[in-house]
């Protein structure tokens, strides 16, 4: 166990104000969220937020705003990283870190048990949009907006070696989904998500708001449609199965369409952009898709409007019985709604009937509208301690289970 030094408490403070990502922040700014121009610009291009980042001294009482289930504790890991997004854990257990616009970052483990990384170092930079990473023996997979690379990674050295070799191209780039997230199925297949160009409309690449996947060498594949914007993927450990949480579209309310934690399957159909839901038309495009309606897939899950779920983990390692054969799921929160939601980590279960639960794991990164911090991605090192991004911030978390005697 981690005996760490850094400041770390189980329950609820004061934070800093700063958009999640270069994307977010333009929306944000549009919504009138966002008051200074000039700090818009700054998170627009990728670049620290000096002011915010000079806060971390004030850790204890953002902490102590944040609530967690008896026996787990959290603690701020790394911190001045960029738009922090999308993690892979090395053998060594480092954790190599995508930071849009630009740059793949390499976080090192905590070696002197103090609860904090090592130090920080760039392996990669001046990429298009890096977000998915993906690390498979000595290859890193790299998912930019365009395409798919890979190149050399040693873990004792901590670097990177070699040309990037393209596994894919052509991937359709820009629009207002830019993410693109990689990961290697059970079946040694990779598996790509690509969002949609736009909130709601008929899109002329059949990649877009879709899952495709491949074999390095061998031509890609579409696996899965109408997945509006597909950010976080996994599969369950008891059966194999694949799920994957989706944003549904923007400006139909407060509390419609719901986000949706889906069970994907090859050739499936998601209803995007003519169903949302529990298959219920779209005002302007439902019509158009009436045929489609008998063979779109409903969620197995809904949540609330706007919580903007992007990644869903599943638990292979932990040491808690409450988290046992469940997924975490990470919500970032809402943006255009008229009182904030989301902004925490939710657990999900599945029972014996076919039915699944939902539980709050990590909350109080939004209080009375006040947000500080926004959760992206959820990785679990081999003794189950979670490490959690937060593009808020610019940093990781670090959450680990004490067991019920820490109470």
């Amino acid at each position: 166990m981690l005996q760490s030094k850094a400041l770390s408490v189980r329950g609820a403070g004061k934070g800093w104000r700063q958009p999640g990502s270069y994307a977010s922040a333009v929306r944000l700014a549009a919504a009138g969220l966002i008051g200074c121009l000039v700090l818009a610009a700054a998170i627009a291009t990728g670049s620290q937020n000096a002011v915010a980042q000079s806060k971390f001294k004030n850790e204890a009482r953002i902490i102590s705003q944040l609530k967690l289930p008896p026996g787990f504790r959290i603690n701020l890991f790394a911190f001045k990283l960029g738009t922090a997004r999308l993690m892979a854990l090395t053998p060594d257990g480092d954790i190599i870190l995508s930071s849009p616009p630009s740059k793949i970052l390499l976080v090192r483990a905590d070696r002197n048990s103090d609860g904090r990384s090592d130090g920080v170092k760039t392996l990669l930079n001046k990429l298009n949009a890096p977000h998915g990473v993906w690390l498979d023996g000595e290859w890193l997979y790299i998912a930019e907006q365009a395409r798919i690379f890979r190149i050399h990674y040693d873990a004792k050295t901590r670097t990177v070696s070699g040309k990037k070799e393209i596994l894919v191209s052509g991937i359709p780039n820009g629009g207002a989904h830019w993410t693109r997230t990689i990961k290697k199925g059970p079946d040694g297949w990779f598996y790509v998500t690509i969002g949609s160009s736009c909130n709601v409309c008929i899109e002329k690449h059949p990649w877009r708001a879709a899952m495709i996947r491949f074999r390095p060498g061998e031509k890609p594949q579409l696996y899965a449609s109408g997945l509006r914007n597909s950010v976080g993927f996994d599969w369950r450990p008891a059966t194999g199965e694949l799920f994957a949480v989706d944003n549904g579209r923007d400006w139909l309310g407060d509390n419609f369409p719901p986000g949706e934690l889906n069970h994907i399957v090859e050739g499936g159909f998601y209803g995007w952009p003519f169903f949302h839901g529990a298959n219920e038309p779209d005002p302007k495009f439902g019509k158009r898709g009436r045929v489609f309606k008998k063979t779109a897939r409903a969620p197995v899950f809904g949540f609330s409007a706007h919580v903007a779920p992007l990644s869903v983990r599943f638990l292979r390692n932990t040491k808690s019985k409450l988290l046992k054969d469940a997924a975490l799921v990470a919500q970032h929160g809402s943006w255009n709604r008229s009182s904030k939601i989301g902004y925490r980590l939710v657990s999900m279960h599945w029972y014996p009937d076919g039915s699944i639960a939902r539980k709050p794991f990590l909350t109080g990164f939004e209080k009375k509208g006040k947000v500080i911090g926004r959760p992206v991605d959820i990785v679990e090192a081999p003794d189950g301690t979670l490490f959690v991004t937060d593009d808020y911030l610019g940093g990781i978390w670090r959450i680990v289970y004490e067991g019920d005697a820490a109470q």
